[in-house]
């Protein structure tokens, strides 16, 4: 008789197979434990050793500000360790005598300082560039412009948010009587200031606006007083006017600002260097874009509408560059070592030759005479004066009393008493009887037929 429906159906197994398979159970299930242990452990200690390697080979960074002379672009500098770095080879050891007789070595001057130490010190051309925010990328732009120039130096020495009104913040008359104090070797000067001076000026007597008139005569004796400082120490000082600016009303007070610099500074022997023009558009506006020193066109101001941008810079210190080339020019002249200057008017007279008696055992020696010595002396060169052409001829009024006859440059029929003027015959012609004007042969309005 069947089982039911559901119901579960008991297996027998023999007793020996059934204590083979828990025998193999048990073996296999302690392998798999071993096998399980042994890769945890094997994981485990790899990853320690990739932690030693990381430790080992970290990396630590600093901020540049803590760092002296660090200037990196992004802010921190990477340090390796000591133990990441290769150790430079050592070299043979010598006798202590050897190094005691050897000269020392000099120091290698910083990378910054070898341009500096190849060139000859009088043959250099420093220049001090000192001012507010403007001057200092006027200074940037000045530096880029001499790059290949070994012969000029330019110093950079001006300060951010400084100006003439708020001395107690910055006072530049005295920080210019400082650097001339400091650095002997200055050879010329260009200053921009002035951006941060819409503000109202202090001094023992009283507050002023800017617009006030004594407000005009404290600024122009400050700006008078610096001027004089360079003056008084024989260095040419070249001051560069403000630039147009963004907002109109910003503008018009360096307008202001200009016109006492450029007052006071040329009554103190200053060079006044104007670059309003330069950045403006063809409508005479300020702007933005424009073409930079090589004609490209670029963008010469920030988005503040103040500040320069990088050829912005290079075009402000473009105008300077003249001023300065001529001063450099004139301090050192170029002498072209091929051309041999010989003044005409100076002969040389050859030395007298001095022949000693000749002895009766020796052969006498005849005298060398020199062959140019007899000539005569050359006569002075005449002098070349070429005329110089004036630059535009006389000049002749045309209306003028004539001066000959026949050399009126246009006539006309004289009228008689009465008679109406060739123009108002014209407009009683056109406008009152409203008949054409006569067309002359070949012209637009000549209609006629040709008549064969």
């Amino acid at each position: 008789m069947g089982a039911p429906a559901g119901a579960s159906v008991p297996i027998r197994v023999p007793a020996r197979l059934a204590a083979a398979l828990l025998l193999a159970l048990t073996v296999c299930g302690s392998a798999l434990a071993v096998d399980d242990e042994s890769a945890a452990s094997f994981f485990r200690a790899d990853r320690e050793r990739m932690q030693q390697a990381q430790r080992a080979n970290s990396i630590k960074q600093r901020p540049t500000h803590l760092i002296r002379r660090a200037a990196p672009l992004r802010g921190v500098t990477v340090e390796e360790p000591a133990a990441a770095q290769s150790p430079a080879p050592r070299a043979p050891e010598e006798p202590a005598s050897r190094i005691a007789d050897a000269p020392a070595a000099p120091s290698a001057p910083p990378v910054e300082d070898r341009a500096a130490v190849q060139r000859a010190p009088d043959s250099l051309f420093t220049i001090a560039v000192i001012g507010d925010s403007l001057g200092v990328l006027l200074g940037q732009g000045l530096t880029e412009a001499y790059l290949d120039r070994p012969d000029i130096a330019v110093l950079r020495k001006a300060r951010e948010n400084t100006g003439l009104v708020r001395d107690d913040y910055f006072d530049w008359v005295k920080g210019a009587r400082d650097l001339l104090a400091a650095n002997d070797k200055v050879n010329a000067a260009v200053i921009l200031l002035g951006s941060n001076d819409r503000q109202q000026l202090r001094d023992e007597t009283g507050v002023f606006d800017l617009r006030a008139p004594r407000w005009k005569q404290i600024y122009g004796d400050r700006v008078e007083a610096i001027a004089q400082a360079f003056k008084a120490r024989n260095i040419p000082l070249i001051w560069v006017g403000l630039p147009v600016m963004k907002s109109e009303r910003f503008s018009g007070d360096m307008e202001r600002l200009n016109e006492v610099i450029r007052e006071r500074a040329a009554k103190a022997g200053a060079t006044f260097v104007d670059v309003w023009d330069a950045f403006l558009d063809d409508r005479g506006q300020f702007a933005t874009y424009g073409p930079d020193v090589n004609g490209q066109f670029q963008k010469l101001r920030a988005a503040d509408g103040v500040h320069f941008t990088r050829p912005g810079a290079r075009k402000a210190a473009h105008f300077v560059e003249t001023e300065i080339n001529r001063l450099v020019d004139a301090a050192h002249p170029k002498v072209d070592p091929a051309v041999v200057t010989v003044d005409p008017r100076v002969t040389v007279e050859p030395p007298p030759l001095s022949i000693a008696p000749a002895s009766p055992a020796v052969e006498p020696v005849k005298a060398v005479v020199d062959p140019l010595a007899t000539l005569p002396a050359l006569a002075p060169a005449p002098e070349v004066v070429i005329p110089v052409r004036p630059a535009a001829g006389n000049v002749v009024p045309l209306t003028g009393p004539v001066s000959a006859r026949g050399g009126e440059l246009a006539t006309t029929r004289a009228r008689r008493v009465g008679e109406p003027s060739e123009a108002e015959v014209l407009l009683d012609r056109t406008l009152v009887q409203g008949r054409p004007l006569d067309a002359r042969p070949g012209r637009a309005d000549d209609f006629t037929w040709p008549k064969r």
